[in-house]
């Protein structure tokens, strides 16, 4: 929820404003930037960037103006998707065209509020409703746009941290590396609940994975063998390895996202979590610690160890994503205005910071 978070994301410095007219993309890989624009020093829409594909140093591009809180942004393909997390939730359809530039194509409810997560799967956009702990589902259409929605799933239950657990709080949805099932994580009642996507848009639950209270699971990540999940638990700053078969998680090993020396101030909450490419490294945001987590991956994928905290080079490090090689990692530093690129060491998992590049509180970069 963008009002009620505020409070935990600490003092955002005012940030450079992009340019409100939409320059032509230029050639090359291009990025997406997800913003807050309700927020002072925010952005004005979706920020538009390209970067070098060998050092991954971005350069603005533009901006899609208009699209109101595109904090998580998705690109399908010539397609993006933004979440407009705002009290009246919506998720804004836009197409790409052959300069780059997305055009905003239509708009939909999703019946609840502040939505911060959203994903494509079989012909459906689904979104996470943060405030109101709902999953909504809306038809893509031929074209590109969303059609009216075709299901909305409340979720039940509260966890024992009276502010941000006094209800269900959806953070994340997805769907598992088999395309059968669709997970949903709840910060507010640390569950992550699994469902069947029919034909028709519905839901159907099968399961529901209970994790340590107060734990308030974020996001999640599949190891490319689907048979382990990465669970980023942001209230007790651990991230959990769980074994998985067919909508069904089991939680293992937990282990703290920090290094042993850490400091306790300020406190530390986990953001993003991803697997490389290969399977063998999972990478995680630290917003407090301003660090990116990296660990090696063991057993198969059972079992995870913390190689280095790398300092994130900003602040409050949102989201982070790998580009399509495992080879550049890029970090949307919310409170310091700032995208930081790492070069990827393959074979130790490490990260060099390699550039930064400033944009109003970046919180998604989609590639």
């Amino acid at each position: 929820m963008v009002l009620n978070r505020r409070r935990f994301l600490g003092a955002v410095g005012a940030g450079l404003l992009m340019t409100e007219s939409v320059a032509q993309a230029q050639p090359g890989a291009r990025a997406y930037l997800g913003t807050y624009t309700s927020w002072e020093g925010g952005g004005t829409g979706i920020g538009l960037a390209s970067y070098d594909r060998a050092t991954g140093r971005l350069r603005a591009t533009g901006v899609v103006a208009g699209v109101p809180n595109p904090s998580f942004v998705i690109r399908e393909g010539r397609r993006l998707y933004a979440v407009n997390e705002q009290q009246d939730g919506a998720v804004t359809a836009l197409s790409i065209g052959p300069d780059g530039v997305p055009q905003v194509i239509n708009t939909q409810s999703t019946g609840g509020a502040d939505p911060c997560h959203l994903a494509l799967h079989r012909g459906f956009v689904l979104s996470a409703n943060y405030s109101s702990g709902s999953v909504s589902v809306h038809p893509v259409r031929p074209d590109g746009g969303l059609g009216e929605r075709a299901d909305l799933v409340r979720h039940e239950g509260s966890g024992p941290d009276p502010e941000r657990q006094e209800g269900p709080h959806a953070h994340q949805v997805l769907p598992d590396p088999t395309g059968e099932f669709v997970l949903a994580v709840d910060l507010g009642t640390d569950s992550v609940f699994s469902y069947r996507l029919g034909d028709d848009g519905r839901l159907s639950p099968v399961d529901e994975a209970k994790l340590q209270p107060g734990a308030g699971p974020r996001h999640l990540a599949f190891h490319p063998g689907g048979r382990h999940a990465y669970i980023a638990d942001e209230l007790d700053s651990t991230i959990v390895v769980a074994s998985y078969d067919r909508g069904v998680l089991k939680p293992g090993q937990v282990l703290s996202t920090l290094p042993a020396n850490a400091p306790t101030t300020p406190r530390n909450y986990p953001a993003e979590v991803l697997v490389s490419p290969d399977g063998r490294f999972v990478y995680l945001s630290n917003r407090g610690h301003d660090s990116v987590a990296v660990f090696a991956v063991e057993h198969g994928g059972a079992r995870l160890r913390l190689v280095e905290a790398t300092p994130v080079g900003g602040r409050y490090p949102r989201h982070i994503t790998l580009d399509s090689t495992g080879g550049l990692l890029f970090a949307a530093n919310q409170n310091s205005n700032a995208v930081t690129t790492f070069a990827v060491d393959r074979e130790s998992g490490r990260l060099r910071l390699s550039s930064t590049f400033t944009t109003p509180i970046p919180v998604c970069v989609a590639l």
